[in-house]
């Protein structure tokens, strides 16, 4: 898939064919901050893998004004008009670790070895929590406007990623996962089964 001009120009840029708005990415920061204050877990640091436009980058720095951004992306087009870091959430390399590590929207175009090792990577490079989304199987059949969503062929179960997940992170819920050796208390029931 070409995630040139093109594409960004149909997908983000015209309001009739958007897969989503500044709005509803909006929403999806402060759920994301107000999950992350609540368990109380510092945020320092963030990357943003498969940031796209970077819908989520102004409303997550209104809120964490003294954490630093990192926006990655593999599309070269995007790079060039928003000065963003150009590579792979499955091969990407830091030495830097992120308090919050984001990467939603991206694995379901990876084949299912890439996306494998696009999580075991993000679990490198995460040492608080992931924010994670993909368009599954499910999600296709009974959530989304096929009309404005790209048609991707050989998409996977919810099941196969949370399995894949579960491996390096427990999930909160919401589509936040926590590292598994972080010692925060959670409630029982705030913690998704």
């Amino acid at each position: 898939m070409a995630f040139d001009r093109d594409y960004y120009q149909r997908f983000y840029f015209n309001p009739r064919t958007a897969v989503t708005s500044r709005t509803e990415m909006s929403a999806r920061a402060r759920l994301i901050v107000g999950c992350l204050r609540y368990i109380d877990l510092p945020v320092a640091t963030i990357l943003d893998a498969g940031c796209g436009v970077g819908l989520l980058r102004a409303p997550l720095k209104r809120a964490l004004r003294r954490a630093d951004y990192v926006g990655l992306e593999y599309s070269a087009y995007l790079c060039r008009r928003y000065g963003w870091r150009q590579g792979s959430v499955e091969t990407f390399r830091s030495r830097q670790r992120f308090d919050l590590v984001i990467c939603y929207d991206v694995l379901q175009y990876l084949s299912p070895i890439q996306a494998r090792r696009a999580i075991l990577n993000l679990a490198r490079l995460c040492r608080g929590a992931l924010y994670f989304g993909a368009l599954t199987r499910e999600d296709w059949r009974q959530n989304c406007d096929q009309q404005r969503t790209d048609r991707i062929p050989g998409l996977r179960s919810g099941a196969w990623y949370r399995r894949e997940l579960s491996r390096a992170f427990r999930p909160l819920g919401c589509g936040l996962w926590l590292k598994r050796e972080l010692s925060l208390t959670l409630w029982n029931l705030d913690v998704a089964a």
